[in-house]
């Protein structure tokens, strides 16, 4: 019953299987290979546009090489305050970009009030140099509260940005869970709407470890060769990780993945909602599930083989706990099962 992180899952058979095939024989480097620009074209395929992508590691490399593109001097990014870029990725953004900082902005259920994120840039007019200047804006989809914008909440973040004549990023490490959540296609969900910059997830969908920076805007590709060699980010096998996106993309194995994780989640809520013994933080869109359980109630499942992580009680929520009571985040992925809901719903 491991429901701590999407992480903590291994790779998908066919992935792994992908790996071995490109493990023999020769490849050009460097990004390179045929392998490379296959995974290249399909991806400008299924966002129905040329793109220009960047494999990387990890990301918070893709989040942090997003920004030090878009970089400013005295430069503020405007996110949601509970966003995986301001909070869990230990400076790396401010680190690539040189100083750059984040400019939370509030909303519910992790995702951005347009309003707030006005009020936020004007707080940064032109010329005031002591403040610094607005810089780019980023939005997480899915978001770090397991809720997803739907596509008019991006059109509004979007509309602002242009109107500030700020680049748009998406930080998609659960991309593919959202978008099958909204069921509609990868270019509706970013350039279509606005989006300029893309960190584009596998490794929590089943990848071994693979995740790429997609730009739109081909214009801009040029300068980003040099900052993921500067990053350190360049691999010199990097077929490696096109082999684990080629497989992932095949006959759309990528949004099979998600939505059996997004099943998983609304399996666990139907169990844990009829128990009698959790609630229901807030609504799902994706596969990252929040309740508050009586503190027994936490021991009780771990005792029984239950791995969750407890969860910072957001803004929102603050003052609604009694003592006796914890938030918790649980976590599905590909490789969770009816059995491991089962087993955890009986616990609970």
């Amino acid at each position: 019953m491991i429901f701590s992180s999407d992480n903590w899952a291994g790779a998908h058979p066919l992935i792994a299987e992908s790996l071995v095939k490109a493990a023999g024989g020769f490849a050009s480097a460097y990004g390179t290979s045929d392998l490379d620009r296959k995974v290249e074209k399909k991806l400008s395929e299924i966002f129905e546009r040329e793109i220009a992508v960047f494999f990387v590691a990890t990301g918070t490399a893709a989040n942090s090489l997003a920004l030090a593109s878009a970089n400013r001097p005295g430069g503020h990014v405007f996110c949601h305050r509970e966003a995986h870029i301001n909070v869990d990725e230990c400076g790396a953004p401010e680190f690539f970009s040189h100083g750059s900082r984040m400019a939370p902005v509030d909303g519910p259920l992790g995702k951005m009030d347009p309003i707030k994120l006005e009020t936020a840039i004007r707080r940064l007019p032109p010329g005031f140099v002591h403040g610094g200047q607005p810089m780019a804006i980023t939005l997480t989809q899915a978001t770090e509260a397991g809720t997803a914008y739907g596509l008019d909440e991006i059109d509004a973040i979007a509309g602002i940005a242009k109107s500030s004549h700020l680049p748009l990023h998406m930080d998609g490490a659960r991309f593919a869970n959202a978008l099958v959540t909204l069921d509609t296609t990868p270019a509706d969900m970013t350039w279509k709407r606005g989006v300029d910059l893309l960190s584009f997830g596998g490794t929590k969908n089943g990848c071994w470890c693979a995740e790429a920076l997609i730009l739109f805007d081909n214009t801009k590709a040029e300068e980003m060769h040099y900052l993921r060699k500067r990053s350190a980010q360049l691999f010199s096998k990097s077929r490696f990780i096109a082999a684990q996106f080629d497989a992932y993309l095949e006959n759309d194995l990528w949004l099979d993945l998600a939505r059996h994780a997004n099943t998983m989640t609304r399996r666990l809520i139907e169990g844990v909602g009829a128990s009698g013994n959790a609630k229901l933080a807030w609504p799902s869109d994706s596969n990252e599930l929040f309740i508050i359980l009586k503190k027994d109630t936490a021991r009780t499942l771990r005792e029984n083989g239950a791995v969750f992580y407890d969860w910072p009680v957001p803004q929102m929520l603050v003052g609604t706990l009694s003592e006796d009571e914890g938030l918790h985040r649980l976590v599905t992925s590909f490789a969770t099962t009816s059995e491991d809901i089962d087993r955890f719903v009986a616990a609970c």
